[in-house]
């Protein structure tokens, strides 16, 4: 008999959903199928006035706007099939769970419908390990009456949390991978107890607080920081293993950025200054 792979290291891998696993926003697309215009002006609006946490903005309009009222679940579940996703998220946790001496979990965390994110990853993550916002409908009209559970800004850390104490992890063993505002304070939670933040945005709100950020249209990108930070792999090693799954990595460029606002200084007499 084969002897059982030794696991040294158990690790939780979280990751967001909306432009993440996928290139499109799910209201977007909600909005589209409905005919409704001006979803972008309608999100905006919501963050300014600050109604709801960062990424819960959907489900706001779900329950309150008079033009969404016509959503029901099947919606929901149509728009996932919609989604265009990053190719290649099954094989991440397959080639991860290769790894001698390594385990990950993946779970999705998203302040996307639960209903939109199982339709979209069916097959490719379990439902359980789902979640994303719970939203409750009435029993005789189907209508969105109540929202249970919105997975964004602070409830993304309740629902990490959760996880990593259910799966009896230490909190440097967890990794999570995000895009965007909702996304912030999760990572400021991961990286006060030395897990893992990795960005696939380059927004600058993200990308300064993210301990790594890795910019590619395929999900088998953030195998690189996992590998370099937590296995401790070389860039010949990781090429190896992509190499030997049927990937070749052809540009892997490696850049530091500065981000810097220069503004010229009012007074005239400013010394060192050449009129």
């Amino acid at each position: 008999m084969a002897e059982e792979k030794r696991i040294s290291k158990h690790y939780l891998l979280a990751s967001d959903f909306d432009h993440t696993l996928s290139f499109n926003d799910s209201g977007v697309i909600l909005s589209e199928l409905l005919g409704i215009e001006g979803f972008q002006a309608k999100i905006a609006e919501i963050s300014r006035k600050n109604f709801i946490q960062q990424g819960g903005e959907l489900s706001y309009l779900l329950l309150h706007d008079p033009e969404y009222k016509q959503v029901r679940a099947e919606h929901l579940v149509e728009v996932g099939k919609k989604i265009r996703l990053k190719p290649n998220i099954r094989l991440v946790s397959q080639l991860l769970n290769s790894l001698d001496g390594y385990r990950f979990s993946l779970y999705v965390i998203s302040a996307a419908p639960e209903e939109v994110i199982q339709s979209a990853l069916e097959g490719i993550v379990p439902p359980e390990n789902i979640y994303g916002t719970r939203l409750r409908y009435d029993e005789v009209t189907g209508e969105v009456c109540a929202i249970d559970r919105v997975c964004a800004g602070f409830g993304k850390v309740a629902v990490l949390d959760e996880l990593q104490s259910g799966l009896k992890l230490g909190r440097d063993q967890v990794v999570y991978i995000g895009d965007g505002s909702s996304d912030i304070h999760v990572m400021l939670h991961v990286n006060r107890y030395d897990g893992l933040t990795i960005a696939v945005s380059e927004a600058k709100y993200i990308s300064q607080i993210a301990k790594r950020t890795v910019l590619s249209e395929d999900a088998l990108s953030v195998l690189v920081p996992i590998l370099e930070e937590l296995a401790g792999w070389q860039s010949n090693r990781i090429r190896a293993l992509f190499e030997a799954h049927g990937f070749t990595v052809q540009e892997w460029d490696k850049v530091k950025t500065d981000w810097l606002t220069i503004e010229p200084i009012d007074s005239g007499d400013t010394p060192g200054l050449t009129q």
